[in-house]
């Protein structure tokens, strides 16, 4: 089996690819991840997947080399991470009580062939109605600024929910692991 690269400073995903109980190693890819004029959300994320991918195959030329990006869009807009109180706060007064959809690009690149597989995972995030004081609450108590949405739902985010809806949970944290596998298994992979 070749060896897995998780192209990827996230240690998000690096704590969900440990569950598949698989060997690998993590870099994080130099790449320019600005979004494109008339690019969709959907194209977007599965281009950044695979770019993080390929930056990386020149320096491990015979690895699986996983690359995954994830964007939050409300209402048509896309949420980046919001890197401050401030900006956290606005988001999530703008998604209380409507539904945020999670897109999470995920590639896999087998260096040694340049094949690639390239998917986009979806995730809906059914939000409560949230006042003020339990936003900042949260805010406090949790600090998700390096979060698109602005939460964690790993953590205590998943009280802001009301619901959810998707395939595969691990793809709101960043790695839809269900569809890894899938790809690992058609180069070869055993998994478990």
């Amino acid at each position: 089996m070749p060896s897995l690269l998780l192209a990827s400073s996230s240690s998000y995903r690096r704590e969900l690819l440990t569950r598949l109980r698989l060997p690998f190693t993590c870099k994080s890819p130099d790449i320019d991840e600005s979004h494109r004029l008339d690019e969709t959300a959907h194209d977007l994320v599965r281009r950044l997947a695979l770019e993080k991918a390929r930056a990386l195959a020149g320096e491990y030329p015979h690895h699986l080399i996983i690359g995954s990006d994830q964007v939050a869009v409300l209402n048509g807009q896309i949420l980046g991470k919001p890197h401050t109180f401030e900006r956290a706060l606005e988001q999530l007064t703008a998604a209380s009580g409507t539904s945020v959809t999670f897109l999470t690009g995920l590639a896999l690149l087998n260096s040694s062939t340049g094949e690639h597989q390239v998917d986009c995972v979806p995730f809906t995030v059914h939000m409560r109605e949230l006042d003020q004081a339990s936003i900042e609450r949260y805010l406090h108590a949790e600090q998700p600024y390096d979060c698109a949405g602005s939460f964690k739902a790993e953590g205590l985010g998943v009280s802001l929910f009301r619901s959810t809806e998707g395939s595969d949970a691990t793809s709101l944290i960043g790695l839809p692991l269900i569809r890894l596998v899938d790809m690992l298994i058609k180069e070869g992979v055993s998994v478990p």
